[in-house]
C-alpha cells in the first residue's frame, strides 16, 4: 500500500494519566475519618473525676437505675396479691442484688462501668408463673404473694445453670466472633430504640410533669451549659439531678394544691408523690437475707419460660456492653470478657433468685445512656454506686423516700438516655462500608425487622403472658414468646445470618471485619488487657484459662 499524505506529521504527546476523581460533595466540606474513640469524653473508663464529682455521679447513676425497678414492682407486684408492704421489700430486694452484681460485674465481669439492674426480659416469664396460679386457693393475697415468689425464686435459680454454662462455657462469647460492625449497629441500636414503650408512652400518662421534666433537662444540659464557663461542667453532669429535684418539687406542689382530686385513678397514681405508699410501708432497716419468702417451688414450665428470659437477658447485655465500651472510651469487649460477663451474669441470676429478687439482672440501659450524656465513663463512678444500691436497700424509709418520684419524671428521662444508646449503636456503621448496596439491605432489615417482630409478639400477648406462639408443647410456646418479643435477640439473629451468609466471603472488608477482629481476640490489641484485666492482685493469681 501506499503512504499517506500525513506520514510527516508528529503523534500528539502522550497525556498525564487522569488524577483520582473526587467523590461527589469532597469540595463541600470536611471529611471525618473513623474514629474507634470518642474524643469529647471527659473521663474514661481508667479516668476519675475528683472525688465529691465521684459521689455526685454515682448517686445519679443510683437515682437512674431505680425507676426500672420501681416500674417492675408497681406493675407485677399487684397482679401477684402483695401489698404496699410487700411491694417495698421487693424493690428492696432488687436494689440490694443490683448493687451486688454491679459490683461483681465491675470486678469480675465486663469491668466496664455497667449497672446491672432487674430486666424486663423476665417480664412475660412472671406473668406466666402469675396466671398459673390465678385458680389456686389460697386464705389470703398475701399468701398467694409469697407462693408466687416461691415459684419465680425456684425458676430464676434453675434457669441460671443456662447463663453459667453459655458464659463460662465461651459458648457465647464464639457466638460474638460473628459479629461484625455491621451487625452492632442494628443490635445495639435496637437496645435503645426497642425500649420506646418506656419512654413517651410512659411520660404520657402525666404529661403536665414529665414534658415539662423531657423540656427542662434538654434546655439546661445542653442549651444552659454555655451561656458562662463555670456552669458547663456542672450542668453537664449534674443537669439530670437538678431538673429532677425542680419537677419532683413542682409535682409535690401540685399534689398539695389538689390538682388531682377529681381524675382517674390512673392518672393519681402516675402524678400524685403520695399514691406509691413506700414511705409508710418500707421498714426503716431490713437485710434481704437467703430465701426470704420462704422454700422455693420448682416447676418445669416456669424453668423453661425463665430460660428464655435468660437467653433474652445475655443478647440485651451484650448489646449494652458495646455502646458501654464505646461510651466510656474502652475498646470492643474482645470475645472470653463478652464470656465470662454472661456467665457471671448468671451467677448474678442465681443470686437474685437465692435472695428473693422478682426478676434477674441485665446491664441497665438507661445507666450505659448515662456515661454518654454526663460524657462520664468512669468504672470507680459505678463502683461507688453499687454502694447507694446497697445502703437504700437497707435503710428503707431512706430508699422509699427518692422510690416516690412519678414514674413520668424517669420517662422523660429515658427519652433521653435511650436515644443516646440507640444513636452509639449508629456510629458503628462507620467501621463498615455504608455506601454497600449488600450492607444497606442486611442493615435496613436487621432494624427494622428487630423493632417490629417483637412489637407483633408484644401487641398480641394477653395478660397472663401467652402469646401468639401456640404450639403444643406450652414450655416451647413460652420460650419463642419470650425470645422473639426481645428486639435485641431479633435483631442479632437477623443480623448475623444475613451477615455470615450473604456474600460474606467477598465482603470481608465492606462488613468492617479487618477493624474489629483484632479486638476479639484476647491478645489482638495491646489495649484489651488495659481496659479489661482483672484489678490487679487478682489477676496475679488467676490461672490464664480462666481470665
Amino acid at each position: 500500500m501506499g503512504e499517506t499524505g500525513n506520514h510527516n506529521h508528529q503523534p500528539p504527546p502522550p497525556q498525564p494519566p487522569p488524577g483520582p476523581v473526587p467523590p461527589l460533595g469532597a469540595a463541600r466540606g470536611p471529611l471525618y475519618p473513623p474514629a474507634e474513640q470518642l474524643l469529647q469524653l471527659h473521663y474514661c473508663i481508667h479516668s476519675n473525676p475528683s472525688w465529691h464529682q465521684t459521689v455526685l455521679l454515682a448517686f445519679q447513676h443510683y437515682i437512674v437505675m431505680l425507676g426500672t425497678a420501681v416500674m417492675i414492682a408497681t406493675v407485677l407486684v399487684p397482679r401477684m396479691g402483695g401489698g404496699h408492704g410487700d411491694k417495698a421489700r421487693v424493690i428492696q430486694s432488687m436494689l440490694f442484688m443490683s448493687g451486688i452484681n454491679t459490683l461483681l460485674q465491675t470486678l469480675f465481669g465486663s469491668r466496664l462501668p455497667t449497672v446491672m439492674g432487674p430486666s424486663f426480659a423476665y417480664f412475660i416469664s412472671v406473668l406466666l408463673a402469675i396466671n398459673d396460679f390465678n385458680d389456686s386457693n389460697f386464705t389470703t393475697e398475701h399468701e398467694r404473694f409469697t407462693h408466687i415468689m416461691r415459684a419465680v425464686q425456684g425458676s430464676l435459680i434453675v434457669s441460671s445453670i443456662l447463663n453459667i454454662i453459655i458464659g463460662y462455657g465461651k459458648a457465647w462469647g464464639n457466638l460474638t466472633r460473628f459479629f461484625s460492625p455491621l451487625v452492632l449497629v442494628p443490635v445495639v441500636c435496637v437496645v435503645g430504640l426497642g425500649l420506646f414503650a418506656r419512654g413517651f408512652p410512659q411520660l404520657g400518662n402525666c404529661v403536665e410533669i414529665g414534658l415539662p421534666m423531657l423540656i427542662l433537662l434538654v434546655i439546661s444540659q445542653q442549651y444552659l451549659q454555655h451561656i458562662h464557663p463555670k456552669t458547663r461542667p456542672i450542668l453537664e453532669r449534674f443537669a439530670l439531678l437538678l431538673c429532677v429535684g425542680i419537677i419532683w418539687a413542682f409535682a409535690a406542689i401540685l399534689t398539695v394544691a389538689g390538682a388531682y382530686k377529681n381524675v382517674r385513678d390512673q392518672t393519681k397514681m402516675s402524678c400524685r408523690t403520695d399514691r406509691s405508699f413506700l414511705m409508710s410501708s418500707a421498714p426503716w432497716i431490713k437485710i434481704p437475707y437467703p430465701f426470704q419468702w420462704g422454700t422455693p417451688i420448682f416447676r418445669a414450665s416456669h424453668v423453661f419460660g425463665m430460660m428464655g428470659a435468660a437467653l433474652v437477658s445475655s443478647a440485651e447485655s451484650t448489646g449494652a456492653f458495646y455502646a458501654a465500651a464505646r461510651l466510656a472510651g474502652a475498646t470492643p469487649p474482645p470475645s472470653h470478657v463478652v464470656s465470662r460477663s454472661i456467665g457471671l451474669q448468671g451467677i448474678g441470676q442465681l443470686l437474685d433468685g437465692i435472695f428473693g429478687s422478682l426478676v434477674g439482672s441485665a446491664v441497665s440501659v438507661e445507666n450505659v445512656g448515662l456515661l454518654g450524656l454526663t460524657r462520664v465513663g468512669s468504672r470507680r463512678v459505678v463502683e461507688i454506686s453499687s454502694g447507694f444500691m446497697i445502703f437504700f436497700s437497707i435503710f428503707g424509709k431512706f430508699g422509699a423516700f427518692f422510690a416516690s418520684i412519678p414514674l413520668p419524671i424517669f420517662a422523660a428521662i429515658y427519652c433521653v438516655l435511650y436515644a443516646i444508646v440507640a444513636a452509639t449503636g449508629i456510629s458503628f456503621i462507620q467501621f463498615a462500608n455504608p455506601n454497600s448496596m449488600r450492607n444497606i439491605y442486611i442493615l435496613g432489615l436487621s432494624l427494622f425487622l428487630g423493632i417490629s417482630i417483637p412489637q407483633y409478639f408484644v401487641m398480641n400477648t394477653d395478660m397472663a403472658g401467652h402469646g401468639p406462639a401456640k404450639t403444643g408443647a406450652g414450655w416451647f410456646n413460652n420460650i419463642l414468646n419470650t425470645i422473639f418479643s426481645s428486639p435485641p435477640t431479633v435483631a442479632i439473629i437477623v443480623g448475623t445470618l444475613l451477615d455470615n451468609t450473604l456474600e460474606a466471603g467477598h465482603a470481608r472488608d465492606e462488613r468492617g471485619l479487618p477493624w474489629l477482629v483484632p479486638f476479639q481476640r484476647r491478645k489482638g490489641d495491646s489495649r484489651n488487657e488495659e481496659f479489661y484485666n482483672y484489678p490487679l492482685i487478682i489477676n496475679d493469681y488467676i490461672p490464664t484459662r480462666f481470665l
